[in-house]
């Protein structure tokens, strides 16, 4: 057996699954990621307001090996349930939801999953990989600067589908399979209020042209805002048709939407900030689990290869490991 480390790309739970599963079974893992920190879409923004949750903003387990890993994070510290004043919003009219499914959030922040996952497992931020190509035995990556890593024994690719399919190309099926998977942008607004605002509302799923979901920050278990903070993130359909729209603009219009909404007055925030999430989530669920050419020692998983949730993600990463270590 090769003793080059394992390679992945990618830090958001997909990666960070895979890498803890490896990392358990004793074999060296090296994870890169473009970003300057972890998590992907669990990941929580450094703000004037506070760290912010603007990706995830929490997760469900119905599969039962998600529920006692989710069960063991929280005797570990790092998630908590979240049992929000929910509501839902259609037609511009609010009313209770009777939705009671259990809602689980890492605590202090979302990205506390992330930090927990990755332990002491060696990771390279702010390192765009953009080659991936084998040799004779291993396997090397180049990154935007031109710069070299490797050699590895195994690799896999754990970012969204868009993305993936580039790094995929040592393996033209796995890439047509990652190409074809179509994922939907979110713009996520973030609006911070000196004054808490009057209304009971916690949470909101909302049927609307602009707005899909919102909620307050501070609602969240862990939080210690300065500002009454709400997330809000736009539906795919307006995301997309306002993808390249400014970012204040982008504010403006998403504020507009939260105040008709609201059940109170919406006095000018404090603080704004907005993210555009191009690849948010798949617009359909698959079967995949994840994508392997175990005789080149390739591997992809992500959300998209399952249902384009937090449990996919893990579930996804899990699978990933297990037929990589299947073929070792």
């Amino acid at each position: 057996m090769s003793t080059a480390p394992i390679a992945i790309v990618g830090t958001g739970i997909a990666g960070l699954c895979a890498a803890q599963t490896l990392h358990a079974a004793g074999h060296p893992v090296q994870l890169f990621d473009k970003s300057r920190g972890l998590g992907g879409r669990i990941s929580s923004k450094r703000s004037d307001a506070g760290h912010l949750d603007l990706g995830a903003q929490y997760f469900t387990s119905r599969d039962r090996r998600f529920t006692e890993a989710v069960r063991q994070w929280q005797a570990q510290g790092w998630v908590d349930e979240w049992s929000p004043n929910l509501y839902q919003a259609r037609g511009g009219q609010l009313s209770p939801s009777a939705d009671e499914q259990l809602r689980w959030v890492g605590v202090p922040r979302m990205s506390a999953i992330a930090n927990g996952l990755l332990g002491d497992i060696p990771v390279t931020f702010s390192c765009r990989i953009t080659e991936v190509f084998r040799g004779e035995e291993f396997w090397t990556l180049v990154d935007a600067t031109g710069t070299s890593h490797g050699p590895f024994s195994q690799v896999i690719i754990a970012i969204p589908a868009p993305q993936a399919s580039a790094l995929l190309a040592s393996a033209p099926k796995l890439a047509a399979v990652a190409a074809s998977v179509a994922m939907e942008p979110t713009w996520a607004v973030a609006l911070g209020f000196a004054t808490p605002l009057q209304t009971s509302l916690d949470a909101c799923f909302v049927q609307d042209d602009a707005l899909d979901w919102l909620a307050r920050h501070n609602s969240k278990p862990g939080r210690d805002d300065r500002l009454d903070t709400w997330v809000l993130h736009a539906t795919s359909a307006w995301s997309k048709q306002h993808l390249d729209l400014p970012k204040e603009q982008v504010i403006e219009q998403l504020l507009g939407s939260f105040a008709e909404l609201i059940d109170c007055t919406v006095p000018a925030p404090e603080f704004t900030l907005a993210h555009r999430w191009l690849y948010a989530r798949p617009s359909q669920p698959h079967e995949w689990g994840a994508l392997a050419d175990a005789h080149l020692g390739l591997y992809a998983c992500g959300d998209w290869c399952l249902s384009g949730r937090v449990e996919g993600a893990w579930l996804s990463g899990q699978e990933a490991a297990r037929r990589l270590l299947e073929n070792l």
